[in-house]
């Protein structure tokens, strides 16, 4: 992680200002959340307002009409042509554990499947699903029993020295030898899988992958969860990253541009799958569901559809890609450029043929664009990604660019 000598002090948009006055573009949403920008006035105006009702009532153990429109909200949107239920949590590891011990409860079994190079949070069931990183895991193990890893639809670096699509998903098709031959399918309660691997390096799978999940989830009775924490809400140039997929999660987890800069997390199952008992063995929280959390969330929203964000999106991000991708013909060392919507990564390498990663010269080109002005936040291990407001002006868009360019250039060049 690039150590940024940042105090962040006031933001508008797609404009951070630090303590000492200076601004930045921000390609980095601070990791994803603020989608409609910083401050939008719609959602500073939901929080204030509600602040001076009620900042909290414990929705878990009373009711809370936000709480209740919030869902419902997330049930006549999220993908899927199903009744669903919707719990609340703070974050985004929290929704994902809450997803855990759902699948578990419902299908009566241990086992999980998840893949390499995800990361599903920090805390210790999110963690055990996560295999992004091994120091993320350093001085923790052991951690949940029973999770099995298997590789992602890399393809720029396919694990097996494929080529797609003469390679026939057997990313996919491995989890089934994984059945025959390691962790047998009657004891395995669910996979789950970001639609696209965020801390990996915003790697993008093809359609069929997630296609081929789906049907091996169906065809052996495992729940399909969907990870969007990062994904979701515009960030892909649709509202759900499962959309762009064709696929319906029986789970999906949610947080970050959920309300645009307010903690809160949601978890929303279609609702033979979330069949908690009451009492003691259902899951709960005390802030989940929090009342300053849903207005700031339901105002957010209504921006989304109102300013249509996500096609927004599309365009900016498909206008982006067009430009990198022009860029990585020229520079020695993008070896790389990936993406849907504004949700982009840069992979830089030593050697185009070799594909060795640039990891020393990813952190230089993320230092070196935040001397110019410029927010970018490094991933996977060799990767930078681009991740704006969906809403960034296009002046400030093609800034941002022009300052990476140049950043690469000046690397390039020693």
């Amino acid at each position: 992680m690039v150590p940024y000598p940042l105090v962040g002090y006031k933001a508008k948009g797609d404009i951070v200002e630090d303590v000492d006055g200076n601004s930045f573009i921000d390609f980095s949403s601070a990791v994803a959340v603020t989608n409609i920008g910083y401050n939008h006035p719609k959602v500073v105006e939901a929080i204030n307002t509600q602040a001076y009702k009620l900042t909290h009532f414990a929705g878990n153990d009373f009711y809370n009409e936000l709480q209740v429109e919030l869902a419902e909200k997330l049930v006549q949107i999220t993908p899927g042509n199903f009744e669903k239920k919707v719990f609340f949590s703070n974050s985004g590891a929290e929704s994902v554990e809450c997803a855990f011990k759902m699948a578990r409860w419902k299908a009566k079994k241990p086992g999980m499947i998840s893949f390499l190079g995800a990361f599903h949070g920090r805390t210790f069931g999110a963690l055990s699903l996560s295999a992004c990183k091994a120091v993320q895991k350093k001085h923790y193990l052991p951690l949940v029993p029973s999770v099995m890893h298997v590789p992602f639809a890399y393809c720029y670096r396919c694990p097996y020295g494929m080529k797609y699509p003469e390679c026939d998903m057997w990313c996919a098709s491995y989890i089934e030898e994984v059945f025959l031959h390691h962790y047998p399918k009657e004891d395995i309660a669910a996979l789950i899988v970001e639609p696209i691997q965020g801390e990996a390096g915003y790697i993008v799978p093809p359609i069929k992958f997630h296609l081929k999940l789906q049907k091996i989830c169906h065809e052996n009775n495992l729940i399909f969860i969907m990870d969007e924490v990062q994904a979701g809400f515009g960030r892909t140039g649709k509202m759900f990253a499962s959309e762009l997929f064709n696929v319906q999660p029986d789970i999906i987890c949610l947080a970050k541009g959920l309300s645009g800069g307010i903690p809160i997390g949601a978890t929303v199952a279609k609702s033979d799958t979330a069949e908690w008992s009451e009492g003691s063995s259902s899951h709960s929280n005390t802030y989940g569901g929090n009342a300053l959390a849903c207005a700031a969330s339901l105002a957010k929203l209504e921006v989304m559809q109102n300013e249509n964000i996500a096609e927004k999106a599309a365009k900016l991000g498909e206008y982006a890609l067009k430009r990198l991708e022009e860029f990585k013909e020229k520079s020695s060392i993008v070896g790389d450029v990936r993406g849907k919507g504004l949700m982009i990564g840069i992979e830089f390498v030593k050697d185009k043929e070799t594909k060795e990663k640039a990891i020393k010269e990813t952190d230089e080109i993320a230092i070196e664009a935040f001397k110019n002005g410029l927010i970018l936040l490094p991933v996977g291990d060799s990767c930078i990604r681009i991740a704006p407001p969906l809403n960034i002006s296009q002046e400030n868009l093609d800034k941002g660019l022009e300052i990476i360019f140049e950043s690469t250039k000046a690397v390039e060049g020693g």
